[in-house]
């Protein structure tokens, strides 16, 4: 049964395109393989670009112990033992995955722990040995010593050793690629290589994933870097340009977790104060094409003081809106501006109006950050942020902050999210290549099925054909630009089908972003398409009502009896004008879910506290398009 409404879910969604096929070739563990390449894309590739495991220093240190291999195949869909002992496995396999260890100190817990206890002389980290071999609490507290030294450019010379690091790193890595080669599969399922970049000064967070398109024979001839205690991201840009120009490779980073920045990730300055330069714009869109909007560690898109019209803005960022990653710094609410992606989209438009180019030019995917080797983003099966949050009878309740039971609980920690691309086929270079020219969307778990196309000229009687050959001929898909056409407005084709193994839509809605007459940048939400839409669900100033909810706490379940499998519109601006630096997203949401605590709740017979999140309505968004005038 699950077959035939995965099926029906691809025709409904204008996916079954096979016209105009050709071969490409990849090469993975040193031969060619063939794949057959549509001329459109004809289905979403559903994976995790940002994924921890026993190599990276704080996923070790707070415990766990799976490597590279097991998250691969965990990934492919495979059973495996999770660190604290529980089988885990995927209800549908992911098609990519992308380990993103931290490069910085890489694997240096775990050769700490390896380490002869008489060697160690250095007596805080002796302290975080023992520590570590106490077991999963020893273990949380002496990473959240570690990462306090490290916010405060304070660890101990030993870590530090940049030709030690280096040499531990080239070995690691050398090892990581040959097991990335083994388990990538062109057609089937594809590993990448990649790492992340943890830029991190006084807590606030810059980090960025870096993703290879290429295979070891290109990614073998560099190793990732540390970015010690730099301030901005201009090595890691060089870095990607050095490679580029020396192998002839090609090389993206992913810039996350944008909500724990202090307001530094989308500044309207270039860093450290100076006016932004077109030159620093051009370079940054063409390096970072995509941005990590929601993951564990809460949601990047909208908060509710920058959007105080938005009534569904401000999601999962309870308890991560406090203060920067590290808890070093307290967040003033003149930070929010820079933190958020759509106040990133219309700081964007202005400074491209100023400049000429638009640093934040960006599509938009989720990913996990799970630092247990497992890429989970389900609420009914969520292993947590680390292991000392794996499944488990108290971690709803009790405090999870890196072990220093202040500040931010279990239940802050979001189950999602997950990266969709809209790609030819299922390989690097396909996927990669999607990723570089936006055509991405981002859920926070379920596998909805979102298109969104740009034109001048989509009817409502497109939705009957072919309308994803249409979207494609006759405009742009998510990331594209369309260009000013002398009196014409705008139209998109949006549609969205729910998770075929998930919940019904409530709605669907355009975000709207644009620069007025007098230079400032305004937004507004458009309810586009919804459930019941010509039955009592009728929109009243300017607001549809709720969908409702059918959620049962004290059995963690919903019913699917409210809601819409499937929601489709054309849709035109109806305050559009020609003169208007503009761009246009969707979000998508579900209708409202039990969260992981209930399940949790369920699961382990324990009541929850008050304030824990119980039920929320989970969401995909898309990447933008974009209009700019013509001159």
């Amino acid at each position: 049964m699950r077959h035939k409404i995965a099926l029906a879910a691809a025709l409904l969604a204008g996916t079954m395109l096979t016209a105009g096929c050709d071969q490409i070739k990849q090469v993975t563990g040193g031969s060619e393989v063939a794949v057959e390449e549509t001329e459109f894309p004809e289905r979403v590739f559903w994976g995790d670009t940002h994924l921890h495991t026993s190599n990276s220093v704080d996923a070790f240190g707070f415990g766990v112990r799976l490597g590279p291999e097991e998250a691969l195949r965990f990934a492919r869909g495979e059973e495996v033992t999770a660190t604290t002992g529980m089988k885990a496995k995927l209800a549908r396999p992911l098609d990519f995955l992308v380990i993103a260890d931290h490069a910085e100190a890489m694997g240096a817990t775990k050769a700490l722990y390896d380490a002869p206890r008489l060697l160690i002389r250095d007596e805080r980290m002796k302290r975080w040995y023992d520590l570590m071999h106490e077991g999963p609490a020893g273990s949380q507290q002496a990473m959240a010593e570690l990462l306090d030294a490290r916010g405060r450019n304070d660890l101990p010379q030993a870590l530090t050793d940049a030709d030690a690091a280096a040499e531990r790193t080239q070995s690691i890595w050398k090892d990581h690629l040959k097991t990335v080669e083994r388990y990538n599969e062109p057609g089937k399922f594809t590993a990448f290589a990649g790492f992340e970049y943890t830029l991190m000064q006084g807590g606030n967070n810059l980090h960025r994933n870096v993703i290879f398109r290429d295979g070891i024979d290109k990614v073998g001839k560099v190793a990732p870097i540390d970015p010690t205690y730099k301030n901005t991201p201009d090595e890691i840009w060089a870095y990607m340009e050095a490679y580029e120009k020396s192998t002839g490779g090609k090389v993206l980073a992913i810039p996350h977790n944008s909500n724990l920045s202090n307001g530094l990730m989308f500044e309207l300055t270039a860093p450290g104060g100076g006016p932004m330069t077109a030159e620093y714009a051009r370079r940054r869109a063409r390096l970072e094409p995509v941005v990590e909007i929601t993951q564990i560690k809460g949601d990047s898109e909208a908060h509710p003081f920058l959007s105080s019209n938005d009534e569904f803005a401000g999601f999962g960022v309870a308890g991560w809106e406090l203060n920067n990653l590290l808890m070093q710094e307290p967040k003033k609410n003149e930070m929010f501006a820079g933190e958020y992606v759509r106040e990133a989209l219309k700081r964007g438009l202005l400074i491209e109006a100023q400049t000429g180019a638009n640093p934040y030019k960006f599509g938009v995917i989720g990913s996990t950050d799970s630092h247990t080797g497992l890429a989970t983003a389900d609420e009914d099966n969520f292993f947590g942020k680390h292991t000392g949050n794996e499944p488990n009878a108290l971690r709803a309740n009790e405090a999870q902050n890196l072990g220093t039971g202040k500040g931010r609980f279990g239940w802050h920690y979001l189950a999602g999210g997950y990266a969709a691309v809209w790609a030819k086929a299922n390989t690097r270079a396909a996927i990669w290549d999607a990723m570089a020219r936006r055509e991405v969307y981002a859920t926070t778990g379920p596998r909805m099925t979102v298109r969104f196309f740009g034109g001048w000229d989509f009817k409502a009687d497109d939705l009957k054909g072919d309308w994803v050959r249409a979207g494609y001929k006759r405009g742009v898909p998510m990331g594209g630009e369309l260009a000013g056409k002398p009196g014409a407005r705008p139209t998109f084709i949006v549609s969205a089908l729910k998770d075929p193994l998930g919940a019904n839509l409530d709605r669907v809605q355009v975000v709207k972003g644009w620069v007025d007459k007098a230079g400032k940048a305004q937004e507004k939400v458009f309810d586009v398409v919804w459930s019941d839409m010509g039955g009592k669900r009728k929109a009243a100033g300017g607001k549809v009502p709720a969908v409702g909810d059918t959620v049962n706490v004290a059995t963690a379940t919903y019913q699917n009896t409210i809601g819409a499998p499937t929601l489709a519109t054309v849709w035109t601006d109806p305050e559009f004008d020609p003169k208007q630096r503009a761009f246009y997203y969707v979000r998508v949401l579900e209708i409202p879910t039990p969260s992981w605590p209930a399940y949790d709740a369920v699961r382990f017979k324990v009541k929850l506290n008050p304030d824990v999140r119980v039920k929320q309505q989970e969401r995909a968004y898309s990447s933008a398009i974009w209009y700019t005038p013509t001159a």
